[in-house]
């Protein structure tokens, strides 16, 4: 093996160690992505199958006072009734992610992609 190859080997190597080690949150920052990651699951299309009304619909939104992507990112990071909070699975920048995402669905009334 040529010492070219070794050292080439040898950077993937480290490369690769380095993504691993690498925590999810500092890559991720694309809130369609994040969404579905991690929300997707109870609020498919902006709605909700544990709790009805709680949906992630503008009206509904409206109802609960969430007005901003702001109000949606605190209840993103912390946590409402029964939803867990995800800031610690998502960091800052992911929650901020999330957060503009979905109120630019809900401002958009969720269009099918």
């Amino acid at each position: 093996m040529s010492c070219f190859a070794s050292l080439a080997r040898l950077l993937c190597v480290a490369l690769l160690l380095l993504g691993l080690s690498a925590p999810s949150k500092a890559w991720a920052a694309d809130g369609a992505q994040l969404f579905e990651m991690h929300c997707a699951g109870c609020h498919v299309n902006g709605g909700n199958i544990i709790r009805r009304g709680k949906t992630l619909k503008m009206a509904a939104l409206q109802r609960q006072g969430v007005d901003s992507a702001e109000a949606i990112a605190v209840i993103a990071a912390q946590g409402q009734g029964q939803m867990s909070g995800y800031g610690e699975v998502l960091g800052a920048e992911g929650v901020e992610a999330v957060a503009a995402w979905v109120w630019q669905q809900s401002q958009a009334d969720w269009p099918k992609s």
